[in-house]
């Protein structure tokens, strides 16, 4: 064969490779697409063509008592799973990376575990425990849930941080006197902020976007943001829902980078202050 047509052959292959991506790109966010132009469908049926340009339907949402009260309900779940998981993510992730004692890589397995199962799965046997013990189903334990979904990803981005942060600067602290504590607040601490910064909005995310293990653990007459747009779909697929799914596309993928960004800009302040500092 000769170089010509390898290369031929080659560039083929790339060309197919960017088409096959492509249209998996598109059969990935088409119908994303399609749920926020039919949101501002005047229609009151949602389909193509559309009728006309409206915010009929969002006004409809905040009008739209049951839909505000899931809305509440998953913004303080998913605020309060945050701060939880990202606290005990970094407590987690430091006694990992810093400590040796027994059972510590069993224990490292035990909390990254509800990453590796399945969220059906888990949820399905949580509800069998809570049916075992006579435990009804409380929003307690729906947010003990979200916090048990979480906490794996907080941990495994906050420990990625950690092993990247030399122990030179904590042991030069403790050789000077300064208590352990004090030297985790003043020095560890404030080189984890990246990654606590990005464990509370993947916490966030994780929670306000559940819907699985939602359905199996939140009480009766307790609806989320997922579950409520359940409940919706079953009597029909109207621009309101289409309305209400756009939000939670908001939400979910507008946290993270609005997070994102301000945490970059955030990051170069603190270099550029420090390069004067140094100057």
């Amino acid at each position: 064969m000769s170089a010509r047509q390898h290369d031929r052959e080659g560039r083929w292959a790339w060309r197919l490779t960017g088409a096959i991506t492509l249209l998996v790109y598109i059969f990935m966010f088409a119908p994303i697409a399609a749920t926020v132009i039919l949101s501002f469908n005047s229609s009151m049926f949602g389909g193509f063509p559309l009728t006309g340009f409206s915010l009929h339907w969002y006004e409809k949402l905040l009008s739209n008592e049951q839909v505000l009260t899931a809305f509440r309900t998953s913004l303080w779940i998913a605020l309060v799973t945050a701060a939880v998981t990202t606290a005990l993510g970094i407590m987690v992730a430091f006694a990992l990376v810093r400590f040796q004692f027994p059972g510590k890589q069993s224990f490292g397995t035990l909390v990254i575990l509800p990453a590796l199962v399945p969220e059906t799965i888990l949820g399905v046997g949580l509800l069998v425990l809570i049916k075992a013990v006579d435990q009804p189903r409380t929003i307690w334990l729906l947010l003990l849930g979200h916090i048990l979904l979480a906490l794996p990803y907080v941990v495994l981005v906050v420990q990625a941080r950690m092993i990247g942060i030399s122990r030179t600067y904590e042991e030069a602290a403790l050789s000077l006197g300064a208590p352990r504590l004090a030297s985790f607040r003043e020095i560890t601490l404030p080189l984890l902020v990246p990654a606590a910064v990005a464990g509370v909005l993947l916490a966030f995310t994780i929670s306000f976007d559940n819907t699985s293990a939602s359905l199996f653990w939140r009480p009766a007459g307790v609806e989320t943001m997922p579950t409520q747009i359940l409940s919706m779909l079953k009597i029909s697929v109207s621009p309101e829902v289409n309305a209400l799914g756009t939000v939670m596309i908001l939400v979910t993928v507008g946290v993270p980078l609005v997070g994102g960004l301000m945490l970059q800009g955030f990051t170069r302040l603190m270099k550029r202050v420090g390069g004067k500092g140094n100057t």
